[in-house]
């Protein structure tokens, strides 16, 4: 007993050195008033809009690169193109867990934005040197080969670190004990990320098709390198603090120990003070066996059943993310093939995606109003103040992620009824599904990284603010194995509701209405781990 509280208080004070206070870039005490605070943290949203338009205005550019630079076919293009947003995604764990461990999050973000530089100029230089591109009508060589897969993979590194460290470096900077604070950050963090998806589907757009692809990757080039210099010299005002050291091997000890354990009873240890953060001791109540090992502390054991308890959290947004890729495939099919002119202005394909982006740009200040007028006006009733915790947003946000594929469904049969007359229907009756889903995506993911944010561990809050962004990652590659299997079932029974190139001659409209009923199944889901939460 006496030997588990010692181990427990070293732990704990090794912790408060190395984790707990922050620091500035001298290494002394942080001074709060001349490290952090809003102005340090609005610089992480001012490189957001950057780091975000280079990347999405780059995914969009690959597929013409691809297609007609280095000659590959329109479905190989479309996979590279998937692959690599998807694996920069998932990337954005291994750059959580290097923030969290190894560098500081500062160190994090400079490191990886310059390798995605790196992988950037590459490409570019690449496109520029007619040596380095295959022949007329060849395919690339396997050096043309290894020099684009070295590029375009350095960019999904790099935007894997970037994007888990950037957000949670941003959050560090405010006051955690003003949460209303914390929450503002992530709304506008968001506002950011679309706002550079907005410049990307506009501005970056246009130049790519009257300029040419080329000028994409050298503005790209430029914008990325503007944005490392802009994040750098907020160094002086920033706070930091030190990595933790491995909080996965923390994680796999504990697991090791209960396991190692698992036939003993609960030990005494279970009752003990537990020096540190008090948030799961009901919960996952058999990793307390884990304390009969001599090298695990108590508050390693908390560590492990907080980010344990993230997961299933992290799993019921997975869904709603299924939704979010039907705007950047069959709704985008879907617009190619109805009126998308706009009095003597034709909407171009690509641009499209500025509707969905418009709605949660304008989402965004329209909550921060409503929050700020609510508080106002119920400051003394706390229940009323709770609706705005983030699991009530996110479970809002996946409700109305059901609800956009109601409205998608009814749409598309309304356009395929149309199209049967001979009738092409407006481009804006897609607004339905843009509307609901823009929404739900602003209230889902700005309501994740909040969440994960404050709720992590602090030795694991980049990985765990990561979560946000491999829910995503998940939720595209999901959505193609949907695909796969609702066209194999439905061939099974008659004709794939997804098969041929033609919506006109698909039943497109049955497999939203199949996302509709899975979202609101995976909703029942989430409402009953968030409760028990």
């Amino acid at each position: 007993m006496v030997s588990s509280q010692k181990k427990n208080r070293v732990y704990a004070v090794e912790m408060n050195i190395e984790n707990g206070e922050f620091e500035d870039w001298r290494g002394s005490k942080a001074d709060p008033a001349k490290h952090g605070g809003v102005t340090a943290s609005s610089i992480a949203c001012v490189v957001e809009v950057l780091e975000n338009m280079v990347f999405l205005s780059n995914a969009t550019n690959f597929v013409e690169y691809f297609l007609k630079s280095m000659h590959y076919s329109a479905a190989e293009s479309a996979n590279m193109v998937t692959n690599f947003m998807g694996t920069s995604f998932l990337l954005t764990i291994f750059g959580g867990f290097v923030s969290d461990s190894f560098l500081t999050r500062f160190k994090t973000f400079i490191i990886f934005c310059t390798l995605e530089l790196l992988g950037l100029i590459l490409l570019t230089i690449q496109a520029q040197d007619s040596r380095l591109l295959p022949a007329i009508n060849s395919k690339p060589s396997k050096t043309q080969e290894a020099i684009l897969y070295t590029g375009l993979y350095a960019i999904a590194a790099g935007v894997g670190g970037v994007k888990a460290a950037l957000p949670a470096h941003g959050a560090d900077q405010l006051d955690h004990s003003n949460q209303r604070l914390v929450s503002s950050f992530f709304n506008w963090f968001f506002f950011s990320l679309c706002f550079g998806g907005l410049i990307a589907s506009t501005v970056m757009i246009w130049i790519q098709e009257n300029l040419g692809w080329n000028w994409g990757f050298k503005i790209s080039v430029v914008t990325l390198s503007v944005a490392l210099c802009i994040f750098s010299m907020g160094f002086p005002i920033y706070r930091y603090k030190r990595p933790g050291g491995s909080p996965l091997s923390r994680i796999f000890k504990v697991l090791a120990s209960a396991i190692a354990n698992r036939k003993a009873s609960l030990p005494e240890a279970e009752n003990t003070q537990i020096y540190g953060e008090k948030r799961n001791h009901d919960k996952f109540r058999f990793l307390n066996k884990a304390l009969m090992g001599e090298s695990v502390a108590s508050t390693e054991v908390e560590e492990t059943k907080t980010f344990i308890g993230l997961l299933p959290i992290f799993a019921s947004t997975i869904m709603m993310n299924c939704c979010l890729a039907q705007l950047m495939t069959f709704s985008v099919q879907q617009g190619n093939i109805m009126n998308r002119s706009l009095n003597s202005f034709k909407i171009p394909t690509q641009s499209l995606s500025v509707f969905p982006i418009s709605i949660m740009l304008a989402s965004i200040p329209i909550y921060e109003y409503f929050v700020r007028m609510f508080r106002s006006k119920n400051n003394h009733h706390p229940g009323l103040l709770n609706m705005f915790q983030p699991l009530r947003r996110i479970g809002l946000g996946l409700a109305l992620a059901s609800g956009s594929m109601a409205a998608a469904a009814v749409v598309e049969a309304k356009r395929r009824e149309a199209a049967n007359d001979d009738v092409v229907l407006s481009v804006f009756w897609l607004v339905w599904q843009y509307l609901l889903l823009g929404v739900s995506d602003m209230l889902t993911l700005g309501g994740m990284l909040e969440f994960f944010y404050s709720e992590a561990p602090d030795t694991m809050r980049s990985m765990s603010t990561a979560l946000s962004w491999c829910s995503t990652a998940m939720g595209y590659f999901i959505s193609s194995v949907l695909v796969t299997i609702s066209n194999s079932v439905s061939g099974h029974f008659g004709k794939e509701w997804l098969g041929g190139s033609d919506l006109n001659h698909t039943r497109l409209d049955l497999f939203y209405m199949l996302l509709c009923i899975l979202n609101f199944i995976n909703l029942l889901n989430y409402i009953f781990w968030a409760r028990r939460y």
